[in-house]
């Protein structure tokens, strides 16, 4: 299980890679399910792996010019805050049984993950739906109140359950600021590298790591996104997003069933 764990590393970049995140969401339940970690740890880590991996993306797109760094920071300072927010005063405030009465019972941990599990059925439909809004033109106004709350809204996200967002930020700077494809990706890494290196080192201290496996699946993730970067110059990320949109669906239904269904049975 551990080797399967290991190569799902490299897909994780791979898939960042291609277009400019999603496979960010596929950490925690490899952190959760094939290693064992709890929920707030798994989120912990995924934060890490994530920052890495998207930072060392970025650098080829910076070198290129291809990152707005207007847009990164008017997205990303709210970003920010969201994710220091949920790390800060959600996480550490939950407590341990959300719902332990009527003969329900819901962890902390459960509920994290159920949470997770949603935002992967939404992220899912997203990716399969074939149809895209056009881009803004150049002459429409830009909703900048819109991009800050979106922002503000993907760093809470972020904090909560350890994903990066780019399902959510890609597609927002493409519809709200009519950037390219390209830059779209490269700007949501950027974004991205900076809500989870900040978000990891905000609660640090408040999970244990151990940092040979985590620098071991760090590695591995970087070496996808070089994989992917390399194949995005070949084909369309756009076109694969559909086939892992069902992949990440049935991932979502199975941390469902596992939680709710499943684990009674234990």
């Amino acid at each position: 299980m551990e080797i399967l764990g290991y190569l799902s590393a490299i897909i994780i970049g791979l898939v960042m890679g291609l277009i400019g995140g999603g496979g960010s969401i596929l950490s925690v339940p490899i952190f959760v399910y094939v290693f064992g970690f709890d929920a707030v740890t798994a989120t912990a880590l995924s934060l890490f792996v994530v920052g890495v991996t998207s930072t060392v993306g970025s650098v080829g797109f910076i070198r290129q010019g291809q990152i707005n760094y207007r847009t990164a920071f008017t997205f990303g300072i709210p970003s920010i805050l969201g994710v220091l927010f949920s790390r800060r005063l959600v996480l550490p405030h939950l407590p341990h049984y959300i719902i332990n009465r009527w003969g329900i019972t819901l962890t902390k941990d459960m509920f994290l993950l159920l949470l997770f599990s949603i935002l992967m059925l939404i992220a899912s439909v997203k990716m399969i739906q074939k149809n895209e809004r056009p881009r803004l033109r150049k002459y429409d106004e830009v909703n900048y109140t819109l991009l800050v709350s979106q922002g503000l809204l993907v760093g809470i996200i972020t904090g909560l359950i350890g994903a990066g967002g780019g399902f959510l930020i890609v597609p927002a700077l493409v519809m709200l600021l009519g950037l390219t494809m390209k830059r779209a990706v490269a700007t949501s890494l950027f974004i991205i590298s900076m809500n989870s290196l900040l978000g990891f080192l905000s609660t640090m201290k408040m999970v244990k790591h151990d940092w040979g496996f985590l620098l071991v699946f760090s590695a591995l993730s970087v070496l996808g996104i070089f994989i992917g970067l390399g194949l995005s110059k070949k084909m369309d990320g756009r076109k694969l997003k559909p086939l892992f949109g069902w992949i990440v669906l049935a991932m979502g239904l199975f941390i469902i069933i596992k939680e709710i269904f499943l684990k009674q049975q234990f």
